[in-house]
């Protein structure tokens, strides 16, 4: 799934008292976070589950005059008053990192070459400055009681990269990213964890490993053009056999964590999934918790329908007949669907039981994706998160839940219902 992208002084006083009441309780001077107010534990070892919104690269690439993160004070803050408590952020070590040649680039340009609405990342071509934003970001997320999640898609975002098709890119990219933090204070215990790449091993843009992928994708082709090639003992290939593909995801994200674990002892590291990651295929060996986003959208019964009506490309349409058909096959369906999703929810739970650790999704519930448009409501993305988040609950093993893919200022018609939010982050924080 492909991803596309908020400093006020003078009324944080007045308002803390009404949006922060306890952190006022223990003492604290305005915009304060109390460690009792905070659980400061990693996702590993967190209590109550946290409201997670997913911010990915919007924090920052919509960061410009007319950007609705233009001011991140106000961005937070609207947050937390409808009672999130976590975000997961791309942290874009592929920018924070230096280049082949050891050189660091401060300033980056996201292109932006057509009208077709953007939904998340940069709604405008614009310049961005990662390692100057995480700076001054990051801070900013403690004072509102926000704990991170650190994340990455690994994406050029318009730019030639070499580390994208550098061998051990994502390692280094990482390990120069989690170097800044610490050297500016800032790999402290608000980190909840770090999401090494978005729903390995497909949607990101890692190409060197994707390329590596590529190749293994068929075990008995792969044999024969690399005899030489370091194999399974007792390994007999198939025809069009995928095992040293699978096995290739899996012993790169449990080596890539386990070097990052020796270096970074306290932090919880993963990477995240999708549906069609397929969840039998996984080992979790290294994994702290497993992030693992599921939709209705990925149910073939009602995913052409949502493709439909929630199609940006072809804009100059009349989509009204497109939403009717989704509402219509929701109501018909809903039963078998709620049945479906229920499934996968206690799978990916059973999934983090056999394996010791958490899970949770940063990621949900019906569309993927989904905008502000007059002939579409956001009613029904509402009901298939409160349906969802219900489901979650009944399983121990979650302990960071969103409410949907748009918990962002940019959807306006779903950000402007604080009081959808606040009540369904009360569920999830319950």
């Amino acid at each position: 799934m492909e991803r596309r992208e908020f400093i006020r002084n003078t009324t944080i006083a007045g308002s803390t008292a009404a949006l922060f009441p306890s952190l006022l309780s223990f003492g604290n001077t305005p915009g304060e976070t109390s460690p009792k107010a905070q659980n400061n534990l990693p996702i590993s070892k967190i209590d109550k589950p946290l409201a997670i919104a997913m911010w990915d690269f919007s924090w920052i690439l919509r960061h410009h005059k007319y950007g609705e993160f233009q001011d991140w004070d106000k961005a937070l803050e609207g947050l937390a008053e409808r009672g999130y408590n976590a975000i997961r952020m791309d942290a874009m070590p592929q920018f924070i990192a230096a280049d082949k040649n050891g050189k660091i680039t401060e300033e980056y340009r996201a292109s932006k070459k057509d009208w077709v609405p953007a939904l998340w990342g940069n709604d405008y071509a614009m310049s961005f400055r990662p390692r100057e934003a995480l700076l001054e970001f990051l801070p900013k997320c403690k004072k509102y009681g926000i704990r991170v999640g650190l994340a990455s898609w690994f994406l050029p975002h318009g730019n030639k990269l070499d580390i994208l098709n550098e061998d051990g890119g994502l390692l280094r990219g990482w390990t120069e990213t989690l170097d800044f933090l610490k050297k500016n204070n800032l790999l402290d215990e608000n980190i909840v964890y770090v999401d090494l790449l978005n729903e390995y091993p497909d949607c990101n843009g890692y190409d060197w490993m994707k390329a590596e992928l590529n190749k293994r994708s068929d075990a008995k082709k792969f044999i024969l053009n690399n005899p030489n090639a370091h194999l399974p003992q007792n390994f007999e290939p198939k025809e069009n056999d995928n095992r040293l593909y699978i096995k290739f995801y899996n012993d790169f994200a449990n080596e890539l964590i386990a070097k990052l674990k020796q270096k970074y002892p306290s932090l919880d590291f993963f990477t995240s999934f999708h549906t069609w990651s397929g969840l039998e295929n996984l080992e979790l060996t290294n994994y702290a918790a497993l992030d693992f986003h599921v939709w209705f959208h990925h149910n073939s019964t009602i995913g052409k329908y949502i493709d439909a009506a929630a199609n940006t490309t072809n804009i100059d349409r009349d989509i009204r007949s497109d939403y009717a058909s989704l509402i219509s096959c929701w109501k018909e369906n809903k039963s078998s669907l709620v049945s479906w999703i229920d499934q996968m929810i206690t799978l990916i739970a059973q999934k983090a039981q056999d394996n010791n650790i958490v899970c949770g999704n940063t990621e949900g519930w019906g569309p993927i994706g989904w905008y502000d448009h007059p002939d579409l409501s956001w009613d029904w993305v509402k009901e298939s998160a409160e349906i969802c988040v219900d489901l979650t609950k009944k399983h121990n093993e979650y302990k960071f839940i969103c409410s949907s893919n748009f918990t962002h200022p940019q959807f306006k018609g779903l950000w402007e219902d604080i009081k959808w939010h606040k009540k369904i982050t009360e569920i999830i924080k319950t």
